[in-house]
């Protein structure tokens, strides 16, 4: 935990020295992304909410993504990760949005999607990236790398503004 700590510590020096807000949406960390930045004091003067939307309806009424496109690319799919990612910074005062959604496990996998999918979502100066990565190890790793990954890909992106 300490290195995500470490690591959420950078983005919040780089969101604030830029004065910016971050956004949080997610699916599979179930909050440790909020959690790792909000460990951090003062956390309030860069990080502006987070939503936890476990399920495809809690997407679908909280971030305001359709059930159609949920159906039509599943709910762990860089498609749902944008619009996660989008969903997210349109409910909030924030500036930059960050989403997770995938697999976990140790049950869950789908044809095409092993346990350790996770589709992430970056929505950084009005340009929305997303990326698909399958992790390895139990529940606990894969969500932990899943965070770790998270953060570092959001910090690159921040930097390049």
């Amino acid at each position: 935990m300490l290195k995500l700590i470490d690591l959420a510590e950078k983005v919040g020096d780089a969101l604030k020295s830029r004065k910016l807000l971050l956004t949080v949406a997610e699916s599979c960390t179930g909050g440790a992304i909020c959690q790792a930045v909000t460990e951090i004091a003062g956390s309030s003067e860069w990080f502006d909410c987070g939503f936890v939307t476990y399920s495809n309806s809690s997407k679908s009424e909280i971030l305001n993504i359709s059930a159609s496109l949920i159906a039509q690319h599943g709910a762990v799919s860089e498609e749902i990760a944008a619009a996660m990612a989008q969903g997210a910074l349109a409910n909030s005062e924030a500036h930059i949005a960050l989403s997770t959604t995938g697999i976990a496990g140790p049950g869950g996998a789908v044809p095409g999607k092993p346990v350790g999918t996770i589709c992430f979502g970056w929505l950084v100066g009005g340009v929305t990236h997303t990326e698909r990565k399958v992790f390895t190890g139990d529940r606990h790793a894969i969500r932990e790398q899943t965070v770790e990954y998270a953060l570092n890909r959001l910090l690159r992106y921040i930097e390049e503004i």
